[in-house]
């Protein structure tokens, strides 16, 4: 398998993903992405690379940063250590301080005994898949090793989370005064940081999910667990509830009667908006294949054309880039404002969410009625011949029959997993019962048809 998945290295801390793994990941970076052009230029002025180097608050953090920061100071890299911070304040400070890369350490919402290593270039940006080849094969070549005075430093980056405040707060249109909100940090990077900007934006904030103590991140709180949060909002009478996952670069909502709002709801609120101030690039909004029918629909009653990508927000923001694209992004949450972020941003996300109801007066449930959304339902057949999905004919022959029952009022998507033995079969329809009905049928005939 290759080393890095969707969204960097991932997996168990002291499993697969171990000190001496993370010190050699640090100095292949260091080796490729010292390669280019900028950093060519530095060096010929006498200066030494800089990286921005920062983590979520799981115990295995502390360890993991300190041997990525090891591996690149030891091939010359100054590393400005940001602390905890969220996924996209180390982008964000990478660009704005304009270091040469950074390194987040962070398994986003994964548990706790998990951890990850994201690697960012210069501008803040993730890496092309390409360039993970080219680090990956650097592991096992021969290290940058100066020595005296040109090995790197390590210095504390004192005022990273101060930049990124004052960053979140400029780029809202309007504040949040006489908005109380519900903030779910997920016991993770945005516990401080989150509650701190929200009240500086104006808002009356209660806070749940922000004590880390390195083992709780995504226990039971945060994005994939928005119950807690619902019940928050609904007992403290709030107007809206904002969760964050572990590295805070997704954002969901809660309306004032603890309903749900989803990422393809959220996109649906703000690029109405946006396409209303002239901020929309070519009226388009960037989403992946999963997002529901009924986003399709508001946003062609809107004038706003959608285009789709492969799931994962890196193929969204590949395809925001060429198009130059100001808004994309998951259902799951993930949000890319390009105006302001060059990743998914949760607390951009959340503030932008919720100026818009200071903005209009509007409630979170009036704001998300924009989209109907169409019941949707998700099975997992396990166990399967995955790469059969595209050729089997009596699978694809099955999909025709269901696509074309379903006609305008529904959509079928059969995707294979990237990483496991799996395919996942998405459904929707304009009834739950109709949708679970498709969706029970294909799989069985997946799970026949491709069995391994």
């Amino acid at each position: 398998m290759p080393l890095f998945g969707t969204d960097g290295v991932r997996g168990l801390a002291n499993g697969p993903l171990t000190a001496e793994l993370a010190l050699s990941l640090a100095q292949a970076t260091a080796v490729v992405l010292g390669q280019g052009r900028t950093a060519e230029a530095r060096r010929a002025e006498g200066k030494r690379l800089t990286a921005v180097v920062a983590r979520d608050p799981r115990i295995s953090g502390e360890f993991l940063s300190a041997a990525v920061a090891a591996g690149l100071a030891s091939s010359g890299v100054d590393v400005l250590d940001a602390g905890v911070l969220p996924t996209p304040a180390t982008a964000y400070l990478i660009a704005d301080i304009d270091a040469d890369f950074g390194v987040m350490v962070s398994a986003s919402h994964n548990p706790a005994p998990d951890n990850g290593i994201k690697i960012f270039a210069s501008g803040g940006v993730k890496l092309p898949d390409v360039v993970e080849q080219r680090i990956e094969a650097a592991m096992a070549a021969d290290k940058l090793q100066p020595t005296g005075a040109a090995v790197g430093r390590i210095r504390r980056f004192a005022d990273a989370e101060d930049r990124y405040v004052v960053h979140l707060l400029a780029s809202l249109p309007h504040s949040l005064d006489g908005l109380h909100v519900v903030l779910d940090c997920a016991h993770g990077a945005a516990s401080g940081v989150s509650p701190e900007t929200f009240r500086d934006a104006g808002a009356r904030v209660t806070v749940i999910g922000a004590d880390p103590d390195g083992l709780n991140i995504n226990d039971g709180v945060g994005s994939t667990y928005l119950d807690v949060l619902s019940e928050a909002v609904v007992g403290a009478g709030a107007d809206v509830g904002i969760a964050h996952d572990g590295d805070a670069d997704r954002c969901l909502a809660v309306d004032a009667a603890g309903n749900i709002v989803d990422g393809d709801q959220i996109m649906a609120i703000l690029a109405v908006a946006m396409k209303e101030r002239g901020a929309l690039v070519e009226d388009t909004l960037v989403t992946t294949v999963m997002s529901n029918l009924g986003l399709h629909r508001a946003m062609q009653a809107h004038g706003i054309r959608v285009e789709t990508t492969a799931v994962g927000d890196r193929y969204v923001l590949e395809r925001m880039n060429e198009g130059s694209y100001s808004l994309g992004g998951e259902q799951s949450g993930h949000v890319i404002m390009s105006e302001f972020a060059t990743t998914g941003d949760g607390l951009l996300t959340g503030l932008h969410l919720v100026a818009e109801m200071a903005r209009t007066g509007k409630t979170m449930a009036e704001l998300a009625s924009v989209m109907t959304v169409f019941p949707q339902v998700l099975i997992n057949v396990r166990g399967v011949d995955r790469e059969g999905v595209s050729t089997d004919e009596i699978v694809q022959d099955a999909v025709a029959r269901a696509t074309a029952r379903l006609g305008l009022s529904g959509r079928v998507l059969l995707r294979a997993s990237g990483t496991e033995p799996l395919v996942r079969v998405m459904v929707e329809a304009e009834s739950a019962e109709a949708a679970a009905e498709i969706a029970e049928g294909l799989a069985a005939i997946v799970a026949d048809r491709l069995a391994l």
